[in-house]
């Protein structure tokens, strides 16, 4: 049986989409989906004109954050930052942006699950992606961090970059689209 049936989206540069539904509708089968995670089982995916196995790279953030808990938050986001022309740079104002300085050299098992959501936030913007898949991103945050997750959102749909997110709460995604799903 199938979780989705006839969808058609078109996101422009700079755009949002924000998926919303029960649990079990299917926004989670979507954002993998659209990560290339999930094969579709008929249609055509199509990311800047190019079939999803061509498309340029998409920005994951899932449930889990996918840290390495015995690498410290400066070695968890060396990887996300080698494309970077000054790595160490990039890696500095990303966790500044997202409060997590004075942390920079604790290993990610020593973090709140807060902490290792903003490690997970500051890892995703170092990426190239120019399309974001965002599911459920604001889960463990605080008022202040959802503010500067709102803050990352703008300023990446600022630069030309798109974001598809799902979420049971307000997310900071103003004039993003709406999709219920379910």
């Amino acid at each position: 049986m199938p979780v989705i049936e006839h969808l058609d989206l078109d996101l422009e540069a700079g755009g949002a989409l924000l998926l919303s539904g029960c649990n079990g509708a299917g926004k989670t089968t979507l954002l993998r989906t659209l990560a290339g995670l999930l094969r579709p089982r008929s249609g055509t995916i199509r990311l800047g004109g190019e079939t999803l196995a061509d498309a340029p790279p998409r920005g994951w953030l899932g449930h889990a954050d996918a840290l390495k808990p015995a690498l410290t938050a400066c070695e968890n986001l060396a990887f996300a930052a080698c494309h970077h022309r000054d790595r160490n740079a990039a890696i500095e104002a990303a966790l500044a942006r997202l409060d997590l300085a004075a942390l920079a050299e604790m290993p990610a098992r020593m973090l709140s699950a807060g902490q290792r959501r903003r490690l997970a936030l500051a890892r995703l913007s170092l990426s190239p992606a120019r399309l974001w898949l965002l599911d459920e991103p604001s889960v463990g945050l605080d008022a202040v961090s959802v503010a500067r997750l709102g803050a990352l959102l703008a300023d990446h749909r600022a630069a030309g970059g798109m974001i598809v997110a799902s979420s049971h709460v307000a997310l900071p995604l103003p004039g993003a689209a709406g999709l219920v799903l379910g």
